[in-house]
């Protein structure tokens, strides 16, 4: 009974970013994209043109913010271990 109510949890493969289905980009033909969150991915496209760095300059101060890192050299250094797993960001 309670495990059809559970979803399972999407992180987004750019930002890492856990979403929920709102959260969920769009594809070219408007539907929803579970790979990427919406702030990421548009329409068929990311939002963003943006290199590794400058992501993770980005998403540092969230991770201070959220409580996940001290500093934001100290999110930037976790960033730069977490983003290459991400499909993004992958070599």
């Amino acid at each position: 009974m309670e495990n059809t109510m559970k979803q399972e949890l999407k992180i987004c493969q750019s930002c890492g970013m856990p979403m929920q289905e709102e959260q969920y980009g769009t594809n070219q033909d408007g539907s929803k994209n579970h790979t990427y969150c919406c702030y990421c991915y548009k329409d068929g496209a990311f939002a963003q043109d943006c290199s590794l760095e400058e992501m993770i300059d980005f998403c540092a101060p969230f991770e201070v913010e959220g409580g996940r890192a001290e500093t934001v050299e100290e999110a930037k250094a976790m960033l730069r271990e977490y983003f290459p797993t991400l499909e993004r960001w992958r070599a």
